[in-house]
């Protein structure tokens, strides 16, 4: 399947699916030209496809900590199985790691408390967000892909370009 160039050497050309995707995945739309919308649409579905194929792929792991007072304490951890593990090394490389900002008139304690735990909000939202959602919908539908749709809003005012809205599908 050819690309189209968006006349970009094609570093600059990834730089831009990738940042695009990033965003079209964590806000769940972007807006952009109608060119660009076609890659990027083409390069967020792939991300989504992978994390819906390896999702559940998770294995339950006993580990052995000291506990405050010295006593060996047994935890069962779950831990990403090989092929989730090798999807998200993969999925890191093709997104940017946005990080989770503060919500209005949230405190600081109270945004420390809630992302303590997440190292990479991005990644962790693909993966327990949209992957079980999609999952299911390809389930219900018999069919996969067709993550994301888009709508065209005409023409953007001073450069006279075609202006596309990416949105993904909420189902």
């Amino acid at each position: 399947m050819a690309h189209s160039k968006l006349a970009r050497p094609s570093k600059e050309r990834i730089a831009l699916l990738r940042n695009q995707a990033s965003y079209l995945l964590w806000n769940g739309y972007i807006e952009t030209t109608e060119t660009k919308a076609k890659e990027v649409k083409a390069y967020a579905e792939k991300i989504i496809t992978l994390a819906v194929r390896t999702y559940q792929d998770v294995v339950k792991v006993t580990k052995t900590r000291v506990g405050d007072n010295g006593e060996k304490v047994k935890m069962e951890v779950i831990n990403d199985g090989p092929k989730k593990l090798a999807a998200r090394r993969k999925i890191m490389t093709m997104c940017y790691d946005l990080q989770e900002q503060r919500k209005d008139k949230e405190s600081k304690d109270a945004f420390i408390e809630r992302t303590k735990d997440i190292k990479h909000p991005l990644i962790e939202k693909i993966f327990n967000v949209y992957a079980p959602r999609y999952a299911e919908r390809a389930e219900k539908l018999g069919q996969g892909g067709g993550y994301i749709t888009s709508f065209k809003l005409g023409k953007r005012r001073g450069d006279n370009a075609d202006m596309a809205r990416l949105e993904l599908i909420a189902e």
